[in-house]
């Protein structure tokens, strides 16, 4: 049997509630599936073969197009409960009855609303460089523009993911190399349309609803939220409401680095990552609604009205 890697694996493709979905799957054949929630514009491609190859070692991952963006068929939604609800599809389609979530950026935005909604699918959960609904939106203006270059460079990854301190900027052109290894059976640039969508669900997502971050309390799943220092996309103290408000949760920061930490240290992240993917230790019990809002009615952080981008 042939064993594939992040860039020689096959990409293939599943039907499920009138979409095709592409993926790829790989790693390890036992254990639980680990699945990939990818960040804004971002395909299959954009993922580190450090990262996913080292932890297939011990486990199946899964990479995979939600709906409407890069290879995958479909309408990218406008909200990331609608794009939670596709990746739902997706795994049942798959026939998965248990899977571990990686979800980055605004992948960790679906993440949570995919615990949320289908808590018994979720064993564990690593959160990267993201944030909750109603989060602290980033106010630095370099953001949107880079963001949002119809071709996006190395420089611009480079000022999103990276800190301005020289080793941090060298470990970001070793993450863009690592990046390009994978030079056939590549995945579509995503499109303008979904780009579009992903910027309305950003919109919608910065809108608090009910008492702030008390959904979050109904996430029983062990969590592992990881950021760097300095985050301008989503900011940093966004990772630590996650960690403040999600009864099982960890929270690591890494120094001197920005939104992509965990490609910043990637050796670093793996250990981190493994080690909680592999504990022995039970999920958590969320508390009572009730209980939630009574905890968190008195402690609203009066800054946290909004995230990235802007309301538009």
């Amino acid at each position: 049997m042939t064993i594939h890697t992040h860039v020689d694996v096959p990409t293939q493709f599943i039907e499920a509630g009138g979409i095709r979905f592409a993926y790829r799957r790989f790693g390890a054949t036992t254990g639980v599936p680990l699945i990939f929630l990818q960040h804004f514009r971002g395909g299959m491609d954009h993922w580190d073969p450090l990262l996913t190859n080292g932890l297939g070692r011990d486990r199946p991952v899964i990479l995979f197009d939600n709906a409407g963006v890069a290879a995958s068929g479909g309408k990218t939604p406008q909200t990331f409960e609608a794009m939670a609800e596709h990746v739902a599809t997706f795994v049942a389609a798959m026939g998965l009855q248990t899977i571990d979530l990686l979800g980055f950026s605004i992948g960790g935005f679906v993440a949570q609303a995919l615990t949320l909604a289908h808590p018994k699918l979720v064993r564990r959960l690593i959160l990267a460089g993201t944030g909750p609904r109603g989060g602290v939106p980033g106010s630095d203006a370099r953001v949107g523009p880079a963001a949002t270059h119809d071709v996006p460079t190395i420089d611009d990854f480079l000022l999103l993911f990276f800190s301005p301190s020289a080793e941090s900027q060298a470990a970001g052109r070793a993450f863009w190399d690592r990046r390009q290894q994978r030079t056939e059976d590549v995945d579509p640039p995503s499109s303008q349309e979904a780009m579009l969508a992903q910027l309305s669900a950003l919109t919608d997502w910065g809108q608090a609803r009910g008492v702030l971050f008390a959904d979050l309390r109904q996430i029983g799943q062990p969590t592992l939220v990881v950021n760097g220092s300095n985050d301008i996309m989503v900011p940093t103290i966004n990772s630590w409401h996650l960690a403040q408000a999600i009864p099982n949760a960890q929270l690591i920061i890494y120094p001197d680095a920005g939104h992509g930490s965990q490609y910043q240290y990637p050796e670093r992240f793996l250990a981190h990552a493994r080690s909680f993917l592999d504990s022995a230790e039970p999920a958590g019990v969320a508390p009572a609604a009730g209980a939630v809002t009574a905890a968190l009615s008195a402690s609203q952080p009066a800054e946290a009205v909004g995230s990235w981008p802007p309301a538009h």
